[in-house]
């Protein structure tokens, strides 16, 4: 039998500084944008990302203190095709289905750890 794991004491394992940018999305509000874009008569590509943006290190961050963690954040080597900054642009989905995500991803960690 496998003993349990502390995870109060794991690393936060970050690649880089932290400090390229990642923009998460809820699920709900990707359904919301599908069944917009659906029942549409638009037939050109609509991006349904999430322009809110943080950094990895924020959401490393952010997640040790909502578990109340000593975790360490250990910073290893980034990935060379690592992309710095990712930010989807959603004025086409604003101006054609008049969507946009309402889900603040903090907000979702939020209630993950809660």
């Amino acid at each position: 039998m496998k003993k349990p794991v502390n995870l109060l004491y794991l690393k936060i394992i970050v690649y880089g500084s932290g400090l390229q940018t990642r923009a998460f999305q809820y699920v709900s509000d990707l359904v919301n944008g599908l069944v917009l874009l659906m029942n549409s008569n638009i037939s050109s590509p609509v991006n349904l990302g999430n322009p809110e943006e943080h950094t990895i290190l924020e959401f490393a961050q952010l997640i040790k203190s909502l578990v109340v963690s000593r975790s360490q954040i250990q910073f290893l080597p980034e990935a060379q095709d690592d992309p710095q900054r990712r930010r989807p642009d959603i004025r086409k989905a604003k101006m054609m289905l008049g969507w946009e995500p309402v889900v603040r991803v903090t907000h979702v960690f939020c209630l993950a750890t809660a």
